[in-house]
Formats: structure tokens, sequence, C-alpha cells
């Protein structure tokens, strides 16, 4: 495509205060000035029908410039809006970075509510009210383990969404038990944030299950394209349903998140999940943080290790033993990682390839 039938790019400048950024996006929605990219990026037009992009980089490290479509991102607001039973004139806090989709996607919601969302993304004290809200697990475990500040607002919102990463049963039942109205999330950029609450998926969005457990999506919540790499993009659409890489099942209607296609590790020929080691960690030492990462090993070929965050840490032979009782010889991790804190991608999501460096260069 010519380049005078292209859109500009402009990067969003993060001085920009929210509400000049809420009429710079209504502006882009309508298609009245530039594309606004949340991050940076090298190209300098898009595709004319692209209003947002957004920069994610999955739990493989490849980093790619989403592009998002007013259609898609309007779309997913109303339904979102819909299955909450938002009214025109109700209010979002805002406590997620704006260079993510479900920040993105409060200013947005926002937009189509009539209000601006309170940004309460650095506050100290005591909250504003606030009909809805949106967190990751890591919030929402700080709001039930001592912020009361946050857990009041939390509890005097309507419904707050939770997504971004897995939430374990034992966090979901702590602030269930807390009075929290909790939502679970699942979606990515590609679908333009969450698309599936509490395992239904929205208005406008199917799910289907493949032979091989893998989850696809189709609707009208679907990103363009991925700016710059259209290929790829390609290749992740199979008859128009955008494959992701995770794995699930429905069970009474409800879709289950099994974890991701592409966290299984083949060591010493046994397959692993990665994401099913760290679930059962969390839900049986649940005030510790646990990411389980694969190293080459000429033995093993991936050898599984362990990285630990969080005070008073448990033993290595503790969680030697449960892990063989839940999964077998193969699930003893061959070296731990003990951090103050997870290095994380975005909001919620461990960096593993982070985790590789840090233990290589760790002292023996």
């Amino acid at each position: 495509m010519e380049q005078h039938a292209q859109r500009e790019i402009r990067e969003v400048n993060p001085a920009w205060s929210v509400s000049e950024l809420m009429a710079r996006i209504a502006k882009a929605l309508v298609s009245d000035g530039p594309a606004l990219s949340f991050g940076s990026i090298t190209a300098t037009h898009v595709q004319p029908r692209i209003s947002v992009i957004v920069n994610t980089t999955g739990s493989s490290g490849v980093a790619k410039s989403v592009g998002l479509s007013s259609t898609a991102l309007l779309s997913a607001a109303r339904a979102s809006h819909k299955f909450l039973n938002a009214e025109f004139g109700n209010t979002w806090s805002l406590l997620l970075p704006l260079t993510h989709i479900a920040g993105i996607n409060v200013l947005i919601r926002s937009l189509e509510l009539g209000t601006e969302p309170i940004d309460v993304r650095k506050h100290q004290g005591e909250y504003p009210h606030a009909d809805f809200t949106a967190v990751v697990p890591t919030q929402l475990y700080r709001a039930v383990h001592g912020d009361q500040f946050l857990l009041e607002h939390l509890i005097n919102a309507k419904a707050v969404l939770v997504g971004g990463s897995a939430l374990t049963s034992d966090l979901f039942d702590a602030a269930s038990s807390a009075g929290i109205n909790l939502i679970t999330s699942y979606g990515m950029t590609e679908t333009s944030g969450g698309c599936v609450y509490n395992g239904v998926p929205l208005d406008g969005v199917e799910i289907k299950i493949g032979a091989d457990s893998k989850i696809a999506v189709r609707g009208s919540v679907l990103a363009s394209t991925y700016v710059g790499a259209q290929t790829l993009w390609e290749t992740s659409f199979v008859d128009g349903w955008f494959m992701t890489s995770d794995s699930g099942h429905f069970a009474n209607d409800t879709l289950v998140i099994d974890g991701r296609m592409d966290d299984v590790i083949i060591s010493g020929g046994e397959n692993i999940s990665l994401s099913a080691i760290e679930s059962a960690l969390h839900a049986h030492f649940p005030h510790k943080s646990f990411a389980a990462f694969a190293v080459k090993d000429s033995e093993w070929g991936q050898a599984l290790h362990l990285a630990v965050a969080g005070d008073g840490f448990p033993a290595e032979s503790e969680i030697n033993d449960y892990l063989l009782q839940q999964f077998g010889h193969a699930s003893k991790p061959k070296g731990f990682l003990f951090l103050p804190e997870l290095p994380l991608i975005g909001i919620g999501k461990v960096d593993r390839q982070k985790l590789i460096s840090l233990l290589m260069e760790a002292p023996n």
C-alpha cells in the first residue's frame, strides 16, 4: 500500500495527562488524526483501519506490535459493559499501566460511559470510589495481604476484573471472602484484552478447542495485524480463527484454561508443564511466588529449575518432596534460584528469559 494511503503513527507521550490522552484516543477511534502507539515503534505509518498499536511480549520473549481497529476496541468495551451491567455515567479506576491493553481498555470503556477514569496508578492513602476496576493477581494479593486502602477500594467496586496471569484458587477464595466481586478475565492483546469473563465468552466472541486442546478465538474483538510483521500475523490464523498459545477445555459450558502450549518442556524424555508446576506450588505454598523455567542441559536436554520469591522460603527438600508426590521424579528441580521478587514482562507475566540469565550470573 502506498504511504499516502496509510495512516500516520504517533507515539503516546507519557507526559500527557489522562484527559489529554482520552481526547487523543477519541480522535483516533473515529479516524480523526494519527493512530496512537502505546510504546516505541519503528514504523511511521499503518493501515488506515488501525487506531491503536500496543506492544506485547509473550512468555516466548518475542516482541510484537499489535494493530487494533476501533471496531475491535469498541466491540470489546461494549461487550464488557453488557456483561457487567454497566450504565452511562459509571466510573472506572485506572490501576494498570497504559503500556498494556488492560490499562488502555479502562480508557476506552470510560469513553463509552461518558466519564473519565480515576487515575490511581500512583495513589497513596484512601482511594476515591469507582464503580469498576481491573487488576492483576499481584495487586489482588497485596490487597488481601495488608494493603487495606486498596482492599477497601476493590470491595466498594461493583466488580473487579482480574487477569494478565494465572489466578490461584486460594487467592480467588481469599479475595471473594473479603467481599470483592471478582470477575476472572481471559484474553490477550490480540483479542483486545479480556474476551472471556468467568469462563464465558463475551457477546460477539466465539471460542473453540482444537484436537490438540489449543484455544482458538473468533469475533469482532480480534486485532488486525502485527505492524511490520503481517506474515507472522497470518500464520496465527486458521480459517478466520486466531490460534492462541493456550490449552484449555470446556466444563459445564465454561472455558477452563489449562496452561500455555509452549510451556511444556521435555526433560529426560518426560513432558513437564511449567505452568502446572507453578500452579501446584502456589496452591501448596500460598504465601510464596514460584516460577518454573528450563535450561539447556547435555544430560537432561532441558533441565527444570525453580525460582522462588517471598519471605520465609520453604526448604528445597520440602519443595522436592511435594513435587515428587504430585508429578513424579521428572519434576524434581535441577536447581533453585531464590530472589526478593520475580522479574516480570508487562503486568504479572514472569520473564523466564531473565530468570535464565540470573541463573547463569549466580555464583556457583
